[in-house]
């Protein structure tokens, strides 16, 4: 059986390699996923779907695509079903402008699959950084 770490674990694999299906398979049919601000992708998203073609797509559609963008996984915790992940991400925006966040997310892993995640980072840095203009 595969735990929850290792569920999550591969779900960023998926995202580091833009694996699609995998990401896909990676999230409950009805999982959540939240982020706090007042930005394009913040509240909470309801459903794989809205997860997957809402709140990811709606981030990376303010990132430069031609430029480098990444994350790194730099601590994990977990006990149970539920997991602590740090990871270090980068890209650049369509504004031209760098985004160098630190992310926290504490995800809720039931059968295999993503059912919830909260997100929490620099709200400030990620509009300044993709969305305010200069």
């Amino acid at each position: 059986m595969t735990t929850a770490r290792q569920t999550v674990l591969r779900y960023f694999d998926a995202l580091a390699s833009g694996d699609r299906p995998a990401i896909w398979d990676s999230w409950a049919e009805d999982g959540t996923c939240w982020y706090g601000g007042d930005l394009p992708i913040s509240g909470t998203w309801q459903g794989r779907d809205q997860v997957i073609n809402g709140f990811l797509d709606t981030a990376f559609a303010h990132l430069d695509p031609e430029q480098e963008i990444g994350l790194k996984v730099t601590n994990v915790f977990g006990e149970g079903e539920q997991v602590l992940v740090e990871w270090d991400s980068w890209a650049t925006g369509r504004t031209g402008r760098a985004y160098r966040e630190k992310n926290i997310g504490v995800f809720v892993v039931r059968n295999g699959k993503i059912h919830a995640m909260r997100e929490y980072a620099d709200t400030q840095h990620w509009e300044r950084a993709l969305v305010s203009p200069v």
